[in-house]
């Protein structure tokens, strides 16, 4: 019985040492650095398309709750090739913009909307971000102003009854 514990014990050391030396070769391979740098004048040609925004804030000054809270930014193609936006995300939920889907070919003019939700109270800037493969990179347009809020209704008061009165219907 003691030999057959002696013989679990040493398969035992065996099996992890060889454990621990397959995850020390594992590990050196994969810390081995397999990139490649491209050769010198290799390199890729950068996109000929560009964007020109025609203003990069729109301020809505001051805005009544839940009043209008779209607004548009026009850009031209300013490049030799057409533009693809690839991405627009605004900087909370709060804005929401919509970007073109169809590649705008050079001189051409697309825009991008964005509309605010105005039901939130309060002085507000947010940005959007707008990816393509323009050589300028990414772009970030601002919407910016105050949303003030509704006044408060207050209804005509009521007189009270007494207890003796008949109760108008």
């Amino acid at each position: 019985m003691c030999l057959t514990l002696r013989k679990i014990l040493t398969m035992k050391k065996l099996f992890y040492s060889v454990a621990i030396i397959g995850a020390m070769i594992s590990t050196n391979l994969n810390a081995q650095d397999v990139t490649k740098t491209p050769p010198a004048g290799d390199t890729q040609p950068t996109s000929l398309a560009d964007i020109k925004f025609d203003k990069t804030v729109h301020d809505f000054g001051t805005i009544p709750q839940g009043g209008n809270g779209e607004c548009e930014f026009k850009f031209t193609n300013t490049g030799k090739e057409p533009l693809v936006i690839t991405n627009c995300m605004g900087s909370c939920g709060c804005t929401v913009p919509q970007c073109p889907k169809e590649p705008v070919l050079p001189g051409k003019i697309g825009s991008v909307k964005v509309k605010y939700d105005t039901n939130r109270v309060g002085p507000f800037v947010k940005s959007v971000t707008v990816n393509s493969n323009a050589k300028s990179g990414v772009q970030t347009i601002q919407i910016k102003g105050t949303v003030e809020a509704k006044p408060v209704e207050e209804s005509f008061p009521q007189q009270k009854q007494s207890n003796n009165a008949p109760a108008n219907k």
